[in-house]
């Protein structure tokens, strides 16, 4: 292994000012748990890893703010969101999603803003959150900005985080209506996704108001399906009308192929997810379909 260091700041300002835009070998640890899985395959070489874990409590926070929204400091772990009262309570499908991460023990060192910013596009928190209409504040040295979570990923493992940025905050609005995610896996649940589909669905009665359905895995970022949320708009949550959804989701996204299958079969997938997504979101909310 190559030499690096390995340096541990203690507030979020010493820590931005050790990380360079310019030299892809430094790079920031929360949990750790993406680095490692790296640097053993040899992918990465770090020149330079600069822990967060002293930089302060307050950033590994989980509360509800005033307006009713979940805010989420970067430094989160994923166990500790997924066992919070206020989310299991009020945003069920990001507790449900949580569930499925993984296992326990990675659960317990990964961080949210390192899940986010890994970018990896198999991971099931990015489709949630861009469905959730979640929001995502990156912090460098010249202050924050806020982007909405679906437009965080711009490509295979990229993101429009800077190499001197940090995810400091997730912010996830109240959740808009019954929602659900289903992973389609080759093996055991909490592995790889060969896809993944999020819906969250505002409901009246026997109508879909607003539906929102991202699909993950099968494409290189969080992909909207905007054909397919405007035939649930349009035609309800009858099986003709989830079945022409489906369709139309096939029709509107380039899924691709990978080791967990070939693009026709991830066609395939999609065609029986989005169904099976929208129904159980719908048995959330006391509907049927």
């Amino acid at each position: 292994m190559i030499p690096f260091e390995f340096l541990l700041p203690y507030s979020l300002e010493e820590a931005l000012s050790l990380l360079d835009p310019e030299d892809p070998g430094i790079r920031p640890v929360g949990g750790g748990t993406a680095v490692m899985l790296m640097m053993k395959a040899g992918v990465l070489r770090p020149t330079r890893l600069v822990s967060l874990h002293k930089i302060g409590a307050r950033h590994a926070g989980v509360q509800v703010n005033a307006a009713g929204e979940l805010v989420i400091g970067g430094l989160a772990r994923l166990l500790d969101i997924e066992r919070h009262a206020q989310v299991r309570a009020q945003w069920p499908m990001l507790a449900q999603t949580l569930r499925g991460v993984a296992n326990p023990r990675v659960r317990a060192v990964a961080t949210i803003g390192g899940n986010l910013g890994h970018a990896d596009p198999h991971l099931d928190m990015p489709p949630v959150l861009a469905a959730l209409n979640a929001r995502v504040v990156i912090t460098g040295a010249k202050g924050s900005r806020t982007v909405q979570a679906e437009d965080l990923c711009t490509g295979y493992y990229e993101t429009v985080i800077g190499r001197d940025e940090l995810v400091t905050e997730v912010i996830v609005p109240a959740q808009a209506g019954p929602g659900a995610y289903l992973k389609m896996t080759t093996r055991a649940v909490h592995d790889w996704p060969a896809l993944g589909i999020a819906v969250v669905l505002k409901v009246a009665g026997e109508r879909i108001e607003r539906a929102s359905i991202f699909t993950g895995a099968a494409t290189d970022r969080p992909t909207r399906l905007p054909q397919a949320q405007a035939v649930l708009q349009d035609r309800g949550f009858g099986e003709a009308a989830l079945a022409a959804a489906a369709q139309a989701a096939v029709g509107e996204v380039a899924l691709s192929a990978d080791a967990h299958g070939s693009a026709a079969y991830k066609s395939q997938l999609l065609k029986v997810a989005l169904p099976r997504a929208v129904q159980g979101a719908l048995r959330r909310n006391g509907s049927h379909a």
